[in-house]
């Protein structure tokens, strides 16, 4: 069963807060969704995420290259599927061997391939509060989830 908690993410500086948080708990079998409307704080998340991981270059969203690597003590394998027609296209561009027990994988529109893709640990959903700030549901959906889940508030 899942174990969920909500966070009220009040600007930028909190959402960034959170990514930079939830990057000193990723171990490498990590596998993280992130779901939300158009400009809900996906991307920021995860910019925050390879910044706090000590990424210093610029972090490209992948949602016209669709996937974007970067190297640490791990691999972080960063997926934008907003641009995905059919589920199918998971499989057919040979992503499955990235979701692995050697890299992080963090996926951003997930629901694009529905039904092809594995469980994650955690699912991290954004919703538009207001102009600045956001509302931010966590959903650990497995044993890994759980143990991060419990650190992050």
């Amino acid at each position: 069963m899942a174990i969920e908690k909500t966070i009220f993410l009040k600007d930028l500086n909190e959402t960034n807060s959170f990514g930079k948080k939830l990057s000193a708990l990723l171990k490498p079998g990590d596998l993280i969704y992130l779901s939300g409307d158009l400009g809900s704080g996906k991307t920021t998340c995860v910019r925050a995420m390879l910044q706090g991981l000590g990424f210093e270059g610029k972090v490209k969203s992948p949602t016209y290259s669709l996937f974007e690597q970067y190297e640490f003590d791990f691999t972080v394998n960063h997926f934008d599927l907003y641009r995905f027609k059919s589920p199918q296209e998971w499989e057919d561009a040979g992503f499955s061997e990235f979701i692995n027990t050697e890299d992080v994988t963090i996926i951003e529109w997930p629901e694009m391939a529905k039904g092809i893709l594995p469980g994650p640990d955690l699912l991290l959903n954004f919703f538009h509060h207001d102009d600045l700030s956001r509302n931010m549901t966590i959903s650990s959906l497995s044993k890994r989830g759980d143990e991060c889940l419990q650190y992050l508030s």
